[in-house]
């Protein structure tokens, strides 16, 4: 493929001008990568972009959407998953002697060649992104999956009663022959929980039913209702996966679940509590094969970027990065970590639990069943000669002191803390009776974030806003004149919702002496807060405002997310 060629394609059908293309040649160049990757990465045009010029230069059709129902499983069985997933691509249907092929990368010949030698057949590409291809493949080498619905069939009237008396006693419960609409319940509600790449997983007993949740892109949805007789099978077959005492029903426990569904890693807390009406179980999916993001992907670009480069790669410190639960402050510091992991330094934490394995990163667990708290592994660290410490979370007085100890001997110590915007963890720090010169001393900057949800590719649909959503967004007339913005449709590729994925909006306050003069006077978090805006902070708001901006979200969302922040600061 000639670059040029591909260039002037797309000079010609998107709004990529020639300065930028001189850019992208030269990143291209720099970076040894292909011109189309080079730029995306500038953030010039969408991967979209490129394959529909790829499309015009090859003179193959581009698909911007795969209907899977629509493709036949006995084509599909005679390719190996592995091939599949390895050169990206799947059958798509039979016309005439030809069968139509989808590839995100058409030049691969070897992987065309070996797949008309497989199937006996002539092959025609067609051209689809990576992401909808393996979307496609999951989808339909799971065809044969039952559904909720079909397996809710098997619970018929007349086998409840039976399943029920039998599950009564706990040591039944695995040789119970008539026990498989209960396990085929429960695969199927993981398998449906991991396609919509749901979160958490909960199961709800009620007075007179039983309620199965999905927590999708931070919003819980109703999937669910099973009948109330198959209560106490569906949990107990959760805890005899989750490795938990089925006989216990008194107590809350926590348990792990590791399974492999669609050729994906998956990694569940399971964890129970009982209720009035029997015992409720959330399950947290985490998605061990899952690219571990880098920070431009959960959010952090532009100038928030590189203050952040920069406050990672300091020799010595404290980093907060602060929020509510489910705000993606573990996620951020991973994508710190994985960042400036290399051999020159060495990297230790210590979590609570450890949700994704980091190569080259020491990583420790938290188990207070032998009293390894935060504090104790975080002591034990100190002696380990570490460059750089992540701890989980500062949740007292001592872990947040050997934080503090551990910076000033010369180590640069990331972690979480539980407040709801940057100025208030110095308050929270001070309140767990922490010294505020320690606290002024020790850390060097905090950032708060929140997750928005992000507008679905395939309905999001632009319009300009009106004057009263542009002045509640904190933009003006200025900013907004000849841009439009996306708001959310709903389509059957997002559960009707008009969002799939999410991105991080964030809030960083770095310390200087101005404002560490202002802790060390203990000065409200309020002041401190004001302070830093009239010295350029951007705060949560006016991050998402310029997300909507970059098409990303929407004004709704930013509002809905930011609408408590924002009155506690006015």
């Amino acid at each position: 493929m000639e670059d040029k060629s591909l260039g002037n394609i797309l000079l010609e059908h998107t709004s990529l001008t020639e300065a930028q293309l001189e850019e992208g040649l030269i990143v291209q160049r720099e970076k040894s990568i292909k011109l189309g990757e080079a730029l995306v990465q500038l953030k010039f045009i969408r991967a979209e972009d490129i394959l529909k010029a790829i499309s015009i230069q090859l003179g193959i059709p581009y698909l911007s959407h795969l209907k899977t129902d629509e493709i036949p499983v006995e084509i599909v069985q005679r390719v190996p998953i592995n091939f599949a997933k390895r050169n990206e691509l799947i059958p798509m249907k039979k016309d005439g002697d030809e069968i139509e092929v989808a590839i995100a990368d058409p030049i691969n010949i070897h992987a065309l060649d070996d797949l008309r030698i497989l199937l006996g057949s002539p092959i025609r590409p067609i051209i689809a992104s990576s992401v909808h291809i393996t979307d496609a493949i999951n989808d339909i080498y799971n065809r044969n999956t039952e559904t909720n619905r079909a397996v809710m069939e098997d619970l018929t009237e007349e086998n409840l009663d039976t399943i029920a008396q039998e599950l009564e006693e706990p040591q039944d419960l695995l040789d119970a022959s008539d026990e498989a609409p209960i396990i085929r319940l429960v695969n199927s509600l993981l398998f449906r929980a991991v396609k919509a790449k749901a979160s958490d997983i909960h199961v709800e007993p009620f007075e007179k039913d039983l309620v199965v949740r999905f927590r999708i892109d931070g919003v819980l949805y109703d999937i669910m209702h099973p009948p109330k007789k198959v209560q106490n099978s569906v949990i107990s077959r959760i805890k005899i996966m989750a490795n938990l005492n089925i006989a216990e029903k008194r107590l809350p426990q926590d348990g792990r679940i590791r399974i492999k569904i669609a050729g994906k890693d998956i990694d569940i807390r399971v964890s129970t509590l009982p209720t009035s009406f029997g015992e409720s179980v959330v399950m947290r999916l985490l998605d061990k094969s899952k690219v571990l993001l880098s920070m431009d992907t959960i959010g952090i670009v532009g100038e928030n970027f590189k203050k952040v480069t920069e406050l990672i790669n300091k020799s010595h410190g404290i980093v907060l990065v602060t929020g509510p639960t489910g705000s993606g402050k573990t996620t951020t510091l991973y994508s710190m970590l994985s960042s400036i992991n290399s051999s020159d330094l060495k990297i230790i934490t210590v979590e609570d639990p450890v949700e994704y394995q980091l190569p080259g990163i020491n990583q420790i667990q938290v188990n207070s069943n032998i009293d390894l708290t935060f504090a104790a592994g975080l002591r034990s660290i100190l002696r380990q000669d570490p460059d750089v410490v992540m701890v989980g979370e500062i949740r007292d007085r001592e872990t947040a002191e050997i934080a503090i100890q551990a910076s000033l001997t010369g180590h640069l110590v990331i972690s979480t803390l539980h407040t709801n915007d940057s100025a208030s963890s110095v308050t929270r720090l001070i309140d767990m009776g922490v010294e505020p010169f320690l606290v002024a001393s020790s850390v060097i900057a905090i950032m708060a974030q929140r997750l928005v949800r992000t507008v679905c590719k395939q309905c999001g649909t632009q319009y300009s806003p009106s004057q009263d959503e542009i002045t509640q967004i904190g933009l003006n007339l200025k900013e907004m004149e000849g841009k439009l913005v996306y708001k959310a449709k709903g389509c059957p590729a997002c559960m009707d919702t008009g969002y799939a994925g999410r991105t991080g909006i964030h809030e960083i306050l770095p310390v200087d002496d101005e404002i560490r003069g202002m802790i060390m006077k203990n000065v409200e978090s309020g002041r401190i807060k004001r302070r830093a805006m009239e010295k350029g902070m951007r705060t949560l708001r006016e991050d998402g405002a310029q997300k909507v901006l970059d098409g990303e979200t929407t004004i709704e969302e930013v509002l809905r997310v930011t609408q408590e922040d924002q009155v506690r600061s006015e």
